[in-house]
């Protein structure tokens, strides 16, 4: 079950975005067109196929503008749309409605893509017993907000950010001047319950690696074929990551050299807006 994100969270990144749209003045537009007491029922719609994140946050856009504002989710985070699918009613004063619009579409939009791209390669695997993961490369201030919607598609969080997990990527292993000093380092200075991954690019530096104690390896730029050998080595002693310039085409032959995960920051630096619309219904 995909368990929503908690309102403490969401808030500040929809509060944000809010302060930025409405500036000094408000919605002068909104304002001087419509009256105070006007009311408005609108139907928030797919117009593509997707996948649906990141409809609290839109709640919240409106309900943050004006508490009176009163939305029907008829379709929850997780659900496949298709063109004209209504995923949510909204009704109340028509300002906060005008008001709040914008800011409301954009993170549901912007949410609802991650879905949509993360879902496309997650069903392309579905067949292999890989996953297809998130990585850092996030949005500044929307990592925890993308990381659901990575969920949402059915694909897997990698580390949140820097402090739950160690990840000895090229660079540690050029300045600390190889894999096993990086390691010996790593778990002479980190707690007994930190995970270590080690990032390798040869099969001579995954055998090294094998002989050290970590948890997982993240196979960097291999090829089907050089992964199949990797995987084939590991021997299920550890947990097998790859990645590389990930797309839905480019992740089967992936997963289907027996990898656990396959980790992709395109799911969430480059995801493409869901299409989704907002339309007045009556007054």
């Amino acid at each position: 079950m995909l368990r929503e994100l908690p309102d403490f969270v969401i808030e500040p990144a929809v509060r944000a975005a809010l302060l930025e749209d409405l500036g000094r003045a408000g919605d002068v537009t909104t304002d001087s067109l419509i009256p105070a007491d006007a009311h408005a029922t609108v139907q928030i719609a797919s117009r593509e196929h997707g996948v649906v994140a990141g409809i609290r946050c839109a709640i919240l856009a409106w309900q943050l503008v004006d508490p009176r504002i009163e939305v029907t989710v008829h379709l929850s985070d997780g659900s496949r749309v298709e063109p004209g699918s209504i995923i949510a009613t909204a009704s109340g004063p028509a300002r906060g409605l005008l008001t709040g619009e914008r800011v409301a579409l954009n993170f549901l939009g912007q949410l609802s893509g991650v879905a949509t791209g993360t879902a496309k390669i997650a069903d392309a695997i579905a067949h292999t017993g890989a996953k297809i993961a998130d990585t850092r490369k996030t949005v500044p201030g929307l990592r925890a907000l993308q990381k659901y919607a990575v969920r949402c598609g059915g694909g897997a969080n990698h580390r949140f950010g820097l402090d739950d997990a160690v990840l000895i990527k090229d660079n540690h292993i050029a300045v600390t001047g190889g894999v096993r000093q990086a390691v010996e380092a790593a778990r002479a200075n980190c707690g007994h319950l930190v995970k270590i991954e080690v990032e390798v690019d040869s099969l001579d530096q995954l055998r090294e690696l094998l002989t050290l104690k970590v948890d997982a390896v993240l196979l960097d730029n291999m090829g089907p074929e050089l992964l199949r050998e990797a995987v084939t080595i590991v021997d299920g002693r550890l947990i097998t990551e790859a990645s590389g310039r990930i797309t839905a085409e480019t992740a089967v032959p992936l997963a289907e050299a027996g990898v656990d995960l396959i980790s992709s920051g395109a799911l969430t630096h480059s995801a493409r807006v869901l299409d989704i619309g907002l339309d007045y219904v009556s007054a």
